[in-house]
């Protein structure tokens, strides 16, 4: 057999399956149990009503043949209305919004088809750890833009490559360092899509979990956006439907047909059931997504009152540490058996860092704020 095609050795280390291993191997070590506070794996599913659509779906006549290629009409729907009332957003559910197995998923495709090999993908520093997976299966080059802590952890384009890029990547709020979008952000980062030609892709993954009375808000609100870019919306989130592998890309028509070209010679639509979960997720009751950024806001206010050196978190299910001198993930593991996820993940603004998750049990949290105490006094 020959060997592996290159696209295949460019590919980096796999973050969460390494960070996974990690953790296991660390967990059957001798001591006392180990508290994992490094996964962002959200313990709470989604509501009663969402998964009662799933069993329904699943019992229905039409659930075991091929659901549209591009995705149930109502679903695209759905989405589309919760961009126009929620986010202030319209969209067209035909041509501005691609059905997609989760956004993992996504962003690996939208590097495919935004980027030529040799082009530049920038990503933010600090970025998502999934993030060059597509820059590299895509041929492409990793270029940064720089997030500056003292400017609220925003993109600084003055630092950014500005030649052959192909696509600017984005996350607010931001995953590790789980702030909102700071005032500007997105105008300037459509000024720079305009100046250089490429396409912004932002991740909206957590765009529902904002705390201290913030208000949702999508790239695709800002003047100029659909013009330029698409937006990630993912199911997992909101919702608790990680692991059904549910999401969206919406905004510029003509990425969007991108998407589910590829879409048409890759994959074969999603399990129709989901997609009735979706539906039901997008257009029942939303209590629980405000619920469920209330749990993490008040999980927030105790991690923060416990370590106050924690860099302010202002969404997602993060906390962003700056560790003191001469502390590493690595020393509180083996001082205080607490997995952080560790700095190096996060690109190389990351140094000094570690990332906290908040998407676990009370309890779970409290052992671990209990053990930190003997790393930080």
């Amino acid at each position: 057999m020959r060997a592996r095609p290159q696209r295949l050795e460019r590919l980096p280390e796999q973050y969460f399956g390494a960070l996974l291993a990690r953790v296991a191997a660390a967990a059957a070590l001798d001591g006392e149990p180990l508290v994992d506070l490094g996964r962002g794996n959200p313990e709470t599913g989604p509501p009663q009503h969402v998964i009662a659509a799933l069993v329904r779906g699943a019992g229905g006549p039409s659930a075991h043949g091929y659901a549209p290629f591009r995705g149930l009409p109502e679903l695209r729907e759905a989405i589309a209305a919760r961009y126009r009332d929620v986010y202030g957003v319209e969209l067209d559910p035909v041509h501005e919004v691609a059905v997609v197995p989760g956004t993992k998923t996504a962003i690996v495709e939208l590097a495919l088809v935004l980027a030529e090999r040799g082009d530049t993908i920038v990503l933010p520093d600090p970025y998502y750890p999934d993030y060059p997976s597509g820059v590299a299966l895509a041929g492409a080059r990793l270029g940064t833009v720089p997030l500056e802590r003292d400017a609220g952890w925003a993109p600084d384009f003055e630092q950014a490559p500005r030649e052959d890029i192909a696509a600017v990547y984005l996350n607010y709020p931001s995953n590790p360092c789980a702030v909102a979008a700071p005032d500007g952000a997105f105008e300037d980062a459509v000024g720079f899509a305009r100046e250089t030609g490429c396409a912004i892709v932002h991740d909206f993954a957590y765009g529902d979990l904002v705390f201290d009375g913030r208000s949702p808000q999508s790239f695709l609100a800002t003047d100029g956006a659909k013009e330029v870019g698409v937006e990630m919306f993912s199911m997992s989130k909101s919702y608790g439907m990680a692991g059904w592998r549910l999401g969206f890309v919406v905004g510029n028509a003509d990425v969007v047909e991108r998407i589910n070209l590829l879409s048409d010679h890759a994959r074969v639509g999603i399990f129709r059931p989901i997609q009735d979960a979706g539906i039901a997720a997008l257009e029942g009751p939303q209590a629980s997504v405000a619920e469920r950024a209330a749990t993490y806001e008040r999980r927030r206010d105790r991690v923060l009152r416990e370590l106050p050196f924690a860099s302010p978190s202002e969404g997602t299910f993060y906390v962003w540490l700056e560790l003191p001198d001469g502390v590493t993930v690595e020393t509180i593991l083996a001082a205080a058996r607490v997995a952080l996820s560790p700095r190096e993940a996060f690109g190389s603004r990351g140094a000094g860092w570690a990332r906290l998750t908040l998407a676990g049990p009370d309890e779970t949290l409290e052992r671990g704020l209990d053990r930190l105490a003997r790393v930080f006094p």
